[in-house]
């Protein structure tokens, strides 16, 4: 398998009490479709997965099997737990909900020690939907583990028969490249930092997810179309743009500020759920006064105006 362009890691929608929203989802799906996004990487990082109980990643998974079937995008399910069985029902749900593959980050409680301990890890938990190509998400920035993703891939290749890629979050770039230069096997690799875009591109990753994918696609379209027009300044030009547009939305705290950035697009994901804290009527305020100001609602229309 091989995923290509962008993928977004959605978020995942909540009522105001923090409880599910499931009726968002049809909408989400939607919306991606319509700025030209061709997967959703569900219930990860941006998705508060570690947030959300067992049963609840149950129903969201269905909810966006549903909602792929509509909408046509890409579904890869992430059933990453520190818990071998919750992971288990996870990969089983997957699959029944019609996920094109799943994805785990590694256990951030009880770590894995390095590529092998991570690697018997994940053939446990990918047995139930042993036919769905599995993607390691390497984030240890969030789980704390850092082992060696080359070593990992080319014991994964022969241990797990769906091992399909990485989504890599990692900022090893000359790990990366090492990877890619493999000349037995051939992973997928995902890359995963949106901000850097161009990069991953360079390296030669074919397909992406990230975050901001849900609510700014269209400047990250045009960093894809400059870079293959061998266009390096129009590429940095538009890259700069995401550059500045995290960097304000870090500024705010990213991942309720990104929830807040999907209202004023026009998608209502509602709050993050506690622990990550919420932002005050002044403060949404004073963000999307930030963005109009930085210019964030023009480079959407300008990228729409240009398709």
């Amino acid at each position: 398998m091989q995923l290509t362009g962008l993928i977004a890691a959605p978020h995942t929608p909540f009522n105001s009490d923090f409880s599910l929203n499931l009726d968002c989802v049809p909408k989400q799906a939607a919306h991606l479709v319509a700025t030209g996004v061709k997967g959703a990487f569900v219930a990860g990082t941006t998705g508060e997965s570690l947030s959300l109980t067992t049963t609840e990643r149950i129903d969201l998974f269905h909810a966006w099997g549903e909602a792929a079937k509509e909408s046509g995008i890409t579904f890869i399910a992430h059933i990453g737990h520190n818990s071998l069985p919750d992971a288990q029902a996870l990969a089983e749900a997957a699959q029944a909900a019609g996920a094109e593959a799943i994805g785990a980050m590694a256990p951030t409680f009880f770590k894995p020690t390095d590529a092998g301990a991570l690697v018997n890890w994940f053939a446990r938990i990918t047995e139930p939907a042993s036919g769905l190509p599995f993607y390691f998400y390497d984030i240890p920035s969030m789980t704390g583990v850092s082992i060696d993703t080359k070593e990992f891939v080319q014991s994964a290749a022969e241990r797990i028969p769906s091992f399909a890629g990485v989504k890599y979050t990692n900022p090893d770039r000359d790990q990366l490249q090492a990877i890619l230069a493999l000349e037995n096997h051939s992973p997928d690799m995902l890359w995963g930092c949106d901000e850097e875009l161009l990069d991953g591109l360079g390296m030669g990753c074919q397909g992406a997810v990230g975050s901001s994918y849900n609510f700014a696609a269209g400047i990250y379209h045009r960093v894809i179309e400059a870079f293959e027009l061998g266009d390096k300044d129009e590429a940095k030009h538009w890259q700069s743009r995401s550059v500045a547009l995290i960097d304000t939305l870090k500024s705010h705290g990213y991942m309720h500020s990104a929830k807040a950035v999907m209202e004023m697009v026009g998608v209502d994901c509602g709050p993050a759920r506690p622990p990550l804290p919420q932002l005050t009527d002044e403060e949404r305020s004073a963000l999307r006064a930030q963005l109009e100001t930085l210019g964030f609602f023009e480079w959407l229309n300008e990228c729409t105006e240009a398709k």
